[in-house]
């Protein structure tokens, strides 16, 4: 029988994470929607350069969303939390989202599916390539999130979903790269990335001195 603490994260704490997680969405497609005129919200505009708004939002939130995930483990060792698990494999199937979003967009209405265009880019933008490679690596993760592939894969699925540290690197990398002149906020994402793998270096490296540390023996 489930326990009080497994109806909340079921019944209230997974929806209202899910509900979170679509207001990027649901603010990019109602900025779309007022800016073709069907729908009356003006605070919804998206200014001047709508689509670039649009790429900008679902990139931010496919980072925003990376690094919560990767802050699910700090903080659930920090409080002693275990059900804080429970919501990481949500937070990460949502950036995935994001990030198909934010590559759909790109290769849409901002490119507008045109090869020519983009292989000009990539070449003239070299962080474009770094972005692509973390949508590559974030599939494999996406397809295995699932309970039966954790099963089928045992401790394999662990070794490859390492690479979401990778894949969070380069999606800040990505975004610096982009940023011409003012890289104060690529510079916060970073340091929030570079916190939350020192942290997980220290833990590692705590945990290696201890068991490497010789027991004294006991009096007898």
């Amino acid at each position: 029988m489930a326990s009080a603490i497994d109806r909340r994260y079921r019944f209230i704490y997974k929806p209202l994470l899910f509900l979170a997680c679509l207001v990027p969405f649901a603010w990019a497609l109602g900025g779309v929607l007022a800016g073709s005129g069907l729908l009356h919200a003006p605070q919804l505009d998206l200014g001047a350069d709508p689509v670039r708004k649009v790429l900008g939002i679902v990139g931010k939130t496919t980072l925003n969303l990376l690094l919560i995930t990767l802050a699910v483990t700090p903080l659930r060792q920090l409080t002693g939390n275990a059900h804080l698990l429970r919501l990481r494999r949500m937070l990460g199937v949502f950036a995935f989202f994001y990030a198909c979003l934010h590559f759909l967009v790109y290769v849409g209405p901002f490119q507008a599916f045109s090869a020519d265009a983009i292989v000009k880019d990539i070449v003239k933008r070299p962080y474009i390539t770094l972005g692509f490679a973390a949508l590559l690596m974030l599939v494999p993760l996406a397809i295995t999130s699932t309970n039966a592939m954790m099963r089928r894969l045992k401790r394999r699925w662990q070794s490859l979903h390492r690479l979401i540290y990778l894949i969070a690197i380069l999606g800040v990398w990505h975004y610096w790269w982009q940023v011409k002149k003012d890289v104060r906020e690529p510079l916060i994402y970073a340091a929030i990335l570079a916190a939350l793998l020192g942290w997980r270096l220290w833990k590692r490296w705590s945990a290696t001195s201890r068991s490497a540390t010789p027991t004294a023996p006991e009096r007898t």
